[in-house]
């Protein structure tokens, strides 16, 4: 049986090796694959491993031998999942991975604008504290989180532990999931509207995931609602925030900064109007990116390439 993974290098940069693969069949490993030799890489396969590799419905109609795709990612609309259910292709994804990676690093980039870490490090090396007449000096506003208020919008599993760590830091933590009419028990943490979350966090973290409903959540309006020194944090999806409107609001001062993990497209274009926008800190989406979260994903991959080998069912979306 002919694998082949497509877009292999951001899952094993070279520490995450593919060695349980290799024994499950006649295995390539391309570390990119362009767009336009798709077809050419992948056409002989059996099974594809692929990221951020597009399969549309054309593409897929061009790929006789596929049965099985299996997508290294939580997140699975790089495939068109009819036209796969069509000609009975079958799609994995993995649904738990980075949980507790991607919790974490919220936390680096909501505790990043609340010190300003690399400022003052960067002001330490410039000279700044040997020639300070004080034994210290701070160039930005200390903030404590403790009594402050997170807003989580998106209570799946990142969410929920997300809120647990700004829980654990002191922080009143109330959440919405934009899926329900009715307050669900988000004990300890507390349910709210979509509008209360807005109105009344002092740092607010999207864990959506990216639907036609909710693409472009972020908007002018939604962040009219803000408090001018409230943080916006996303680490979900890019598309999830206009990005005119965010850059607008943190020039005018309307919040007091966001930091971004991710973009509406990735790589960043060089003219995104949030490269210039004041108290904005973004990462290039490396939140789910550490070896822990990394391995999980390899394991589970391979995993669901043997129950698919097996004729099981594992992690298949359609």
């Amino acid at each position: 049986m002919k694998i082949v993974v497509l877009d292999g290098f951001t899952l094993n940069p070279g520490d995450n090796p593919w060695n349980d693969l290799l024994p499950l069949g006649d295995v390539e490993v391309y570390e990119r694959t362009p767009a336009d030799q798709v077809i050419e890489r992948a056409v002989d396969a059996d099974i594809l491993i692929i990221n951020k590799i597009i399969l549309s419905a054309a593409v897929l109609e061009q790929l006789p031998n596929l049965k099985f795709v299996a997508v290294t990612a939580t997140g699975f609309n790089v495939v068109d999942i009819e036209a796969a259910r069509a000609r009975n292709i079958s799609v994995s994804n993995v649904p738990v991975y980075g949980t507790d990676s991607v919790a974490q690093f919220v936390f680096a980039l909501l505790l990043q604008m609340c010190h300003n870490v690399a400022l003052h490090e960067a002001a330490v090396k410039d000279g700044d504290w040997t020639r300070c007449p004080d034994f210290c000096f701070w160039n930005t506003p200390q903030i404590e989180l403790a009594g402050k208020t997170l807003g989580i919008v998106g209570f799946g599993r990142i969410g929920r532990r997300t809120g647990e760590i700004g829980h654990a830091m002191g922080m009143n933590v109330i959440a919405n999931d934009l899926y329900t009419d009715h307050p669900p028990d988000y004990s300890p943490f507390a349910w709210a509207s979509l509008d209360e979350v807005f109105e009344q966090s002092d740092a607010i973290s999207l864990h959506a995931p990216l639907t036609p409903e909710n693409t472009g959540l972020i908007n002018q309006e939604r962040l009219a609602q803000m408090k001018d020194s409230a943080f916006l944090i996303n680490t979900a999806r890019g598309p999830l925030v206009v990005e005119d409107d965010l850059a607008t609001a943190l020039n005018d001062g309307a919040i007091a900064g966001a930091a971004l993990d991710v973009v509406m497209v990735e790589p960043m274009t060089a003219d995104n109007p949030l490269l210039t926008a004041k108290n904005c800190i973004i990462t290039p989406h490396i939140a789910w990116a550490t070896l822990a979260a990394r391995s999980r994903l390899m394991q589970t991959t391979v995993g669901n390439v043997r129950a698919f080998q097996a004729d099981a069912s594992e992690n298949v979306v359609n």
